[in-house]
């Protein structure tokens, strides 16, 4: 291990480095879809991210003989720790060839950087918390990943378990190959349940995104409290995914359900971008912006972001009426897509999902260590 280097990110020139690495790792993958550099590079900066407010990361480039084949992100979020009681730092953003002593490496500055925040385990991949993307592609590699879920290759698993890490916890992912059979279960779900509440389903109002965003938080902070992982949205944070993701928000299929006026669900479903992200490779100029608007018109499948429902109403049809409501609107369009990322241990919705003629096609796993193994 004498000839790999492991160095801190400390310039604009290393962090752009740090963020086209992986057109290394997966030049030969056809299911990879390129991000979006310009994308990257705000994510990652330390004075326009809202995560940087109450947390903190640092970025590790690996080199062998100059050459640079590895990368990895650390990260501690003070707000985690103080809401579950521990003391856990994250790796995210990790990439690298295949090498065991290498990612060895990669590791140990990671743990390393956690250990002198005072945190006594990391966990990961997560990139700063659960609440962006995060867990390891472990099957379904075939399959390319939809917007704002990860992608690696099989070898990643292998590396990380050799470094120690062990299985924390796994994330599904449900692919609705058809909308038909699914949304007639639902509506014989719905309405067997009936429902002593008279439930109103609004679609978002995206002139009045930043009202709309205190009100998925409100909802997403009580239905997820309790929820492995869970980390509560800033207001900060809310405002920020709410601006990323209004370019993709459909009002029709981004749905806030409220009983007396109050929001007590909601469903985030988009157009999975990813589809025409593959064909721009990462850049807009000269051409990707031409390209991406071209193959946005043709996108078919969808992502079901996030469904959530406060606690005291679950056993009611408001999940029920929620996806009903966009596979409707699905069918319209001629839409299949994927919902994730559910827990493995949630058993209400994944039987829910079941139920309604979902397939669990993909499966990310978080994984776990102390800093001092």
């Amino acid at each position: 291990m004498h000839d790999i280097e492991v160095s801190q990110v400390g310039s604009r020139r290393e962090r752009n480095a740090f963020i086209k690495f992986p057109w290394r790792i997966y030049q030969n993958d056809p299911a990879w879809v390129p991000p979006l550099i310009i994308e990257r590079k705000a994510f990652l900066d330390r004075a326009r991210h809202p995560f940087y407010e109450h947390g903190d990361a640092a970025l590790f480039l690996a080199r062998r003989n100059g050459e640079i084949v590895g990368r990895i992100m650390a990260s501690d979020d003070p707000n985690y720790n103080s809401l579950h009681r521990s003391s856990v730092g994250c790796f995210g953003l990790f990439d690298c060839v295949d090498d065991v002593d290498l990612a060895r490496v990669l590791f140990e500055a990671a743990a390393d950087w956690l250990r002198q925040k005072g945190r006594s385990e990391i966990m990961g991949p997560i990139d700063y918390s659960t609440n962006y993307v995060c867990g390891l592609l472990i099957d379904g590699f075939e399959h390319s990943p939809t917007l704002l879920t990860a992608h690696n290759p099989p070898y990643y698993a292998r590396l990380i378990e050799a470094c120690g890490f062990a299985k924390e916890k796994d994330w599904y992912a449900w692919w609705f190959a058809d909308f038909p059979e699914p949304m007639e279960r639902l509506r014989k779900m719905a309405k067997a349940r009936g429902g002593k509440h008279r439930v109103a389903i609004q679609p978002i109002d995206l002139k009045d995104l930043a009202e709309e965003s205190r009100r998925l938080r409100a909802v997403f902070n009580q239905a997820w409290k309790n929820n492995w992982g869970f980390v509560p949205f800033t207001e900060a944070e809310a405002e920020h995914m709410a601006k990323e993701m209004k370019p993709v928000l459909d009002p029709k299929m981004t749905l806030i359900a409220k009983i007396d006026n109050e929001p007590v669900g909601f469903v985030i479903c988009v157009p999975d971008i990813n589809v025409a992200l593959h064909k721009i490779n990462g850049r807009l100029m000269p051409f990707g912006l031409i390209k991406l608007l071209y193959y946005r018109t043709k996108i078919r499948t969808v992502r079901f972001v996030a469904l959530g429902v406060v606690e005291k109403y679950r056993r009611t049809r408001i999940a029920e009426m929620l996806v009903l409501h966009v596979m409707e609107e699905g069918v319209k369009r001629g839409f299949t897509g994927e919902l994730s990322m559910t827990l493995e241990d949630n058993f209400m919705i994944n039987r829910f999902l079941e139920a309604i003629g979902a397939a669990r096609y993909k499966t990310y796993r978080i994984f776990k260590k102390a800093v001092g193994e």
